[in-house]
């Protein structure tokens, strides 16, 4: 069964058509890349997977949760399923690594202390981070800050991860570390979205693709990429 289903769908902010015809979806332990230039509709696309953006119309399900019907009491719960990786890492500046990832879990229910050390452990080391649980976050790289976002994003084990233009403020060799430990975790079971307008990156690290352009949304075949590539880099310069 399909994590995420969307057929015809249309999404709307502040009434004005955002994206139309999104025909997309998704199954366990994928990893797609959703391409486009900002403000072409990748974040609202996001946002509307996890009842932040309503579906206008169209028929939209996440897991079993019927978007454009589903109750306010259920979005919690959807939204406990669904990990977020922020471009700007959103990481509480007051509070070391280890503080800001217990935050998490207190905020989700989890009581017990050595269930919620032994959790933070996992995913630190999932992301290469062990050795960083009492830095603050002005005392890493921008670099290692992505990895705490995604280790924040998978403590209460995700089904689908959303991350959303997570290489924009790194550096090639940086951006391109972010999308290897992106693409293992999807090679694990969670399927991932990843959000981007950095052309060169997908090429580098093929995927299956899908393009917001123009208020429509579109698979790319892998054969038409180059063209595409060509475009969007022209249409940047």
């Amino acid at each position: 069964m399909s994590i995420v289903s969307y057929h015809d769908v249309e999404i709307l902010r502040k009434e004005h058509v955002v994206l139309k015809h999104v025909d997309f979806s998704l199954e366990p332990g994928e990893f797609v890349y959703l391409i486009g230039k900002v403000g072409s509709g990748k974040s609202s696309l996001l946002k509307s997977m996890y009842a932040e953006v309503p579906i206008e119309n169209g028929t939209a399900r996440v897991f079993d949760y019927d978007l454009r019907a589903i109750r306010r009491r259920d979005i919690p719960m959807l939204r406990r399923q669904i990990g977020i990786v922020f471009q700007d890492f959103q990481l509480l500046t007051d509070r070391s690594v280890y503080e800001n990832l217990k935050f998490v879990l207190d905020a989700t229910g989890w009581k017990s202390r050595d269930e919620i050390d032994g959790r933070i452990e996992e995913v630190l080391k999932e992301v290469g981070m062990l050795n960083k649980s009492y830095k603050m976050p002005h005392e890493l790289s921008g670099g290692e800050q992505q990895r705490i976002v995604i280790a924040r994003a998978l403590l209460n084990k995700p089904k689908l991860l959303l991350a959303d233009e997570p290489t924009g403020n790194l550096d090639p060799a940086t951006s391109q570390q972010i999308v290897v430990h992106l693409r293992a975790i999807a090679d694990a079971g969670t399927a991932v979205i990843m959000a981007t307008h950095n052309m060169a990156l997908v090429e580098e690290m093929p995927g299956r693709i899908f393009r917001c352009e123009d208020k429509c949304f579109s698979a790319i075949n892998t054969g038409d990429f180059a063209e595409t590539t060509e475009t969007t880099d022209s249409d940047m310069a």
